[in-house]
């Protein structure tokens, strides 16, 4: 691979957006998650971006998209002013600073909106990379996803100066 990939953009979501933004979300489950969830876990995860509620979700929320070269390689949404409520990022490019851009814009944009702080419920596979940004964990989760059971962990960061 060697090459150095251009740097990511960032726009906001469109309604157009929900298919691509579906296939990244189901790839991202698929190759990424397998340590930390069964298949079963990950079947039913996955199955979330077949229903209507999967783009009602990201319309409802202020979700933004990081692309390459114009095309759609991660998402994140922020649910009011102080909840990050999905972070997805396309396994071809995981670990290339995609994630980080789209949680820096986040956490302007809720910092911008008056919030004092900024919580996720992380998946396990991500909880490594939220705790290097600065959140901390602050409960356990079980949710239950068409009669799977998934663990999760809330997680928050105080913003502004107080970091």
């Amino acid at each position: 691979m060697g090459k150095t990939l251009p740097k990511p953009g960032l726009r906001p979501f469109l309604p157009d957006d929900v298919p691509v933004l579906a296939a990244i979300f189901t790839a991202s489950i698929e190759e990424l998650t397998g340590d930390d969830y069964s298949e079963q876990q990950q079947q039913a995860w996955m199955a979330k971006a077949e229903s209507e509620e999967f783009g009602k979700r990201l319309a409802s929320d202020l979700t933004l998209i990081a692309t390459l070269e114009g095309s759609p390689v991660g998402f994140a949404s922020l649910r009011g002013t102080d909840h990050i409520q999905m972070l997805y990022v396309h396994p071809a490019v995981a670990g290339q600073g995609v994630a980080t851009m789209l949680v820096d814009a986040l956490e302007k944009l809720a910092g911008g909106r008056g919030a004092k702080s900024l919580s996720v419920d992380a998946s396990d596979t991500a909880q490594g990379f939220f705790a290097k940004r600065g959140y901390t964990a602050q409960q356990r989760n079980s949710v239950t996803i068409n009669d799977e059971w998934l663990a999760n962990t809330t997680m928050k960061k105080t913003l502004g100066a107080a970091q």
